[in-house]
């Protein structure tokens, strides 16, 4: 006799688990406007790529003669599927099975989806659709006791944030340790209008802290766009998926391997002739970044993070002759460019993630310093600005810095590391000192000023003969900046150099001499 018996109890049993919740949680569920959690790993895969492992796991009934006759699925899926030919791991949750608590999960599952990551050096992608690690308080009645609070497998979803890259996606009402495992990831996206992101929902917060508001208003889009608890919004869950998609696009599959190099059609000498004119003549007018970006990299290939957070600095991956790198720039309509506390933290976590998983890193400059005033300091701006210039000094991973523009006070000075080899470029426009001529010379010469019978005309005539002093070819003159270009030669210089950062690259494969933290 053959076990075929026993195969056919196991497609039955595999059969079941695809029922996942039942027909009518599914369909409430898919009421909302949501995807089954199978038909969301079916989008974010290659096709027919995904092997499922665990999938019988669950909670079974059986009868006295050990017939089976009632099996619930575990809410949490795991396997591995491929992304554009690349391995990689995923574990989602079900919310149609206990709402995705932890008390309709197997604890084993989702530590084995981390394991699995960390020891074949896989990404791993959480689609995170559940609530809290405790799961109902139902389950302390029915134990008869409670229990001091452990995050499972927490020491490997750490450890994965040094090693290989961490997607995770927020695709319901998720609180508690879901949002958790949301946070602890190097690139995580919110749905519009289907997904809340709370460490605690509003009936806990009601009782602990007496505000009464619903999922959205607590943790809904219009609170994460800008909190810095997610990176990017989705307008769809497809959306969500294809975002997904194009991160892992610019990152290798660990920190052992190099980041994947793709074929382009766009030229490496191609000259933008709008440059030349792009940064304004009068320095009190801005310009559009996101405008003059596609002009020096590969079509089609910059992908932005964190947009809404900290707006002044603008972090985002892009290619150059199909090489990934990272990119840093300025908004100078937000805050003038400068750092606040947020594009601090900002900057800080992007420097880090690109040292993770060796990106060579493009620092477009047009800093004016770290953001002055009361909210300011209140925030503590300068610690977070000092930890964001320490991440740019201790990453070792090749950075090159065209300064577009201005180069101002301890935060400008920290945008490169200046004491190794400062690969620095600068344009004709560019500006730079200690502190802007123009609110200087209100310091340095206030005792004349307050003296002069008219000061408004010393005044300008100070500035004007600091106007000539100011210019970036006398600072060329002393080697103070190794080269001023053609604003035009910016592309064509940065594709030569990226040649010649991938070649040291494999030097560098391994982990990071600190490792990377949420």
């Amino acid at each position: 006799m053959n076990w075929e018996p026993e195969i056919s109890e196991l497609r039955h049993r595999e059969e079941l688990a695809k029922q996942m919740g039942g027909t009518e949680r599914i369909e409430k569920h898919k009421s909302r406007g949501k995807l089954t959690v199978r038909e969301r790993i079916d989008k974010l895969l290659d096709q027919d790529s995904f092997h499922e492992t665990g999938a019988i796991a669950g909670k079974a009934k059986y009868n006295e003669t050990g017939e089976m006759i009632d099996f619930t699925p575990a809410n949490f899926i795991l396997g591995t599927g491929k992304i554009e030919g690349r391995k990689v791991v995923v574990g989602a949750d079900d919310f149609t099975v206990r709402g995705g608590a932890a008390d309709g999960a197997i604890y084993g599952k989702q530590h084995y989806a981390e394991r699995m990551a960390h020891d074949l050096q896989l990404p791993i992608i959480r689609l995170v659709d559940g609530t809290g690690g405790g799961g109902s308080v139902k389950v302390l009645d029915m134990h008869g006791h409670t229990y001091v609070p452990v995050n499972p497998a927490w020491d490997l979803v750490v450890a994965n944030m040094e090693r290989v890259p961490v997607v995770a996606a927020c695709m319901g009402s998720v609180a508690g340790l879901g949002a958790a495992r949301v946070a602890a990831s190097h690139f995580s996206v919110m749905v519009e209008e289907t997904s809340q992101l709370f460490v605690a929902g509003p009936p806990v917060v009601k009782y602990g802290m007496g505000q009464n508001v619903t999922k959205e208003e607590l943790g809904g889009i219009r609170v994460h766009r800008s909190s810095g608890a997610v990176d990017n919004i989705a307008k769809s869950e497809e959306d969500a998926f294809h975002q997904i998609r194009r991160f892992l696009s610019y990152l290798p599959s660990s920190v052992w391997e190099l980041p994947p190099v793709l074929p382009t059609e766009d030229v490496i000498d191609r000259r933008d002739d709008r440059l030349i004119s792009v940064i304004p003549r009068n320095r009190r007018k801005t310009y559009k970044i996101r405008d003059i970006l596609p002009m020096i990299f590969d079509e089609g290939s910059i992908f932005e993070m964190g947009r809404y957070y900290g707006g002044g600095t603008v972090t985002c991956f892009a290619r150059l002759d199909g090489h990934p790198v990272g990119v840093i720039a300025p908004d100078p309509n937000m805050n003038g460019g400068g750092l606040t506390a947020e594009s601090s933290e900002k900057l800080q976590r992007f420097v880090d993630l690109c040292q993770t998983f060796h990106l060579p890193i493009v620092n477009l400059v047009d800093q004016p310093g770290m953001v002055i005033g009361i909210q300011s300091e209140q925030k503590g701006t300068i610690r977070k600005g000092v930890r964001a210039i320490a991440a740019v000094y201790q990453a070792t991973v090749p950075m090159i810095e065209i300064i577009m523009r201005r180069v101002f006070g301890v935060g400008g000075a920290g945008m490169t590391n200046g004491h190794g080899l400062n690969l620095r470029y600068a344009w004709p426009s560019g500006d730079w000192g200690s502190l802007p001529v123009e609110g200087g010379v209100q310091v340095a010469y206030r005792r004349e000023l307050e003296a002069s019978e008219n000061p408004g005309a010393l005044l300008q005539e100070i500035l004007e003969r600091m106007e000539s002093v100011r210019s970036p070819f006398r600072t060329a003159e002393a080697f103070g900046v190794e080269e001023i270009i053609d604003p035009r030669d910016t592309r064509p210089l940065l594709c030569d150099w990226v040649k010649d950062a991938y070649r040291l690259l494999p030097q560098q494969l391994g982990l990071s001499h600190h490792g990377m933290r949420p």
